[in-house]
């Protein structure tokens, strides 16, 4: 078995005068298996359909998503994860091993069921999801801490991908580890107590999950701003993005809540969507640009990401396009928008056929 649904990376951009991006990504990893099928009879011992599978795929999630997509967009990344020496597990190190610009730091541990989330499709449409995983030992998250702690002054930027599968459960000393030697933190939370993150430089719950620490608020009102506001202060966070699907999403920071409005999409799939927007997030943070500006971009990320079924590596080429897109249907609406490439890429030396639509295997 191999991860065959990652494609060979398209051209890397290189700046004039500017180091890579070096970006690492900590968390749980996890394998997405996909069997594919026509279902044309309910099973007659129960009312439920029959799935004549036809093809199986398996895509890095998590974790392994987020590394992904910023190795594919031209950042330099590890990825700190633990995963077990399974068929599973063995699948995501060959298949991460062979992409460019990205570095696996597994702590393997034997005997240990490594995530696996199999999907069950036919024709585009999810049936049924069934996840295979077990949280790993003590002694494993002790020592991925200390490979954390070895490698933190090789990069820039820190991603926590936290799936609450057990890799980040010392996630709060990991993160004052970063933030005492000065590295930028971003955090995709999980679960209802987020006092584990506090102090990071940003976090991004979507709406379900911030309600979940917060209460139930509707998007856009005072309720939400508030309580929106109330907890970055109560973790000391810089900034706090809450995701909310076709709503877009909302900033908060010092100069007050910001919301960006989604971008009409048709939506074929929201899997790993949060992965990609996340990776945009980090990697235009480490080119230099402002938070705001990287959430604009990480917008149309994530309109791009849910066009498409199933994980799959994000490219310059292709988030050149959707800006295109966007810009387009804005200048017909009378409205303005960003310039077409990120401040940080101004005036930058390219591959001539970089922002040319990219024809590799999806």
């Amino acid at each position: 078995m191999t991860v065959d649904a990652v494609p060979p990376l398209p051209p890397r951009v290189h700046f004039v005068g500017r180091a890579q991006p070096r970006v690492l990504v900590v968390g749980d990893a996890m394998l997405d298996s996909y069997w594919h099928g026509t279902v044309d009879r309910i099973s007659p011992e129960a009312p439920v359909p029959v799935l004549q599978i036809h093809g199986q795929s398996e895509q890095p999630g998590g974790a392994a998503n987020v590394a992904v997509n910023l190795a594919s967009l031209g950042a330099e990344v590890g990825l700190l994860t633990i995963l077990g020496q399974d068929e599973a597990g063995v699948c995501m190190v060959n298949g991460l091993r062979e992409l460019g610009g990205l570095t696996l730091h597994a702590v393997i541990e034997p005997g240990l069921t490594t995530t696996r989330k199999i999907r069950c499709v036919s024709q585009r449409h999810q049936l049924l999801r069934a996840d295979v995983e077990a949280r790993p030992q003590r002694s494993s998250v002790v020592l991925l801490g200390e490979h954390f702690d070895r490698l933190l002054a090789d990069y820039d930027l820190v991603v926590f991908s936290d799936y609450d599968k057990g890799a980040l459960s010392d996630i709060a000393r990991l993160l004052r580890e970063a933030t005492r030697q000065g590295m930028p933190t971003l955090v995709d939370p999980k679960g209802s107590d987020y006092r584990r993150y506090q102090g990071a430089t940003l976090i991004k719950p979507n709406l379900k999950e911030l309600c979940a620490v917060v209460g139930s608020c509707e998007p856009g009102t005072s309720p939400f701003y508030r309580r929106g506001e109330r907890l970055r202060r109560q973790l000391k966070l810089q900034h706090l993005l809450v995701t909310q699907g076709e709503l877009g999403m909302t900033l908060f920071n010092d100069d007050g809540p910001h919301h960006v409005a989604a971008h009409r999409q048709e939506v074929f799939d929201v899997s790993g969507a949060g992965d990609t927007v996340m990776a945009v997030v980090a990697y235009m943070l480490s080119l230099g640009e402002s938070m705001s500006e990287a959430v604009r971009w990480a917008n149309i990320a994530g309109g791009l990401a849910v066009r498409q079924f199933g994980t799959a590596a994000l490219t310059w080429p292709a988030l050149m396009q959707a800006a295109q897109e966007v810009r387009q249907h804005s200048a017909h609406a009378g409205e303005e928008w960003a310039p077409l490439l990120p401040s940080c890429m101004a005036r930058q030396a390219f591959p001539a056929d970089l922002f040319a639509p990219y024809q590799g295997d999806r």
